[in-house]
């Protein structure tokens, strides 16, 4: 497995790889309306191009060289609060979960973060994901539950997790 930092003409594949992991993830847990409400908002192009501008914000593709195919990508920023990281995307394609992407996608994350000044990443996961489960066998725990409205009568009702970076705590 590799990460490759994404730009610009990486848009389209950011695009189709969160559909394929949102048809996926949260059929049965949000409406289909919401799904395409939240994929063509968090997912335009222009959203993710100003993603691409902010020099905090990164997103990275997450290649398997051995069959050289695109399995996911992971979207996170630095300095979100004052010492933090929030890890705003990790998504990967249904055929590749189960197959150590995300546990190395996070951990090249905890890598990233030590490199910077935050020593804390914290994330937003929906009550009913099962993701919730991976993340906890991560390190990761719940720190506080939020329903965020995100418009057209549409919530999000998340669990907000953390993980601190233990070497980086005085």
């Amino acid at each position: 497995m590799k990460l490759i930092e994404a730009t610009e003409k990486d848009i389209p594949l950011i695009q189709d790889l969160a559909r394929k992991s949102w048809e996926s993830a949260y059929v049965g847990i949000i409406s289909t309306e919401q799904i395409e409400y939240m994929l063509s908002e968090m997912y335009s192009t222009k959203e993710i191009f100003d993603h691409l501008q902010n020099p905090n914000y990164h997103y990275y593709l997450i290649l398997d060289e051995n069959n050289n195919s695109f399995e996911g990508f992971i979207g996170y920023e630095h300095g979100y609060e004052k010492g933090t990281t929030k890890l705003h995307r990790i998504y990967l394609v249904p055929e590749s979960k189960g197959k150590g992407f995300g546990k190395r996608a996070l951990d090249f994350l905890k890598n990233k973060v030590s490199e910077s000044d935050d020593s804390r990443i914290i994330l937003n996961v929906n009550k009913e994901n099962s993701a919730k489960n991976f993340y906890e066998s991560q390190g990761y725990r719940v720190y506080n539950e939020v329903v965020l409205d995100i418009g057209r009568n549409f919530v999000m009702d998340d669990y907000q997790m953390e993980l601190l970076i233990h070497d980086k705590m005085t």
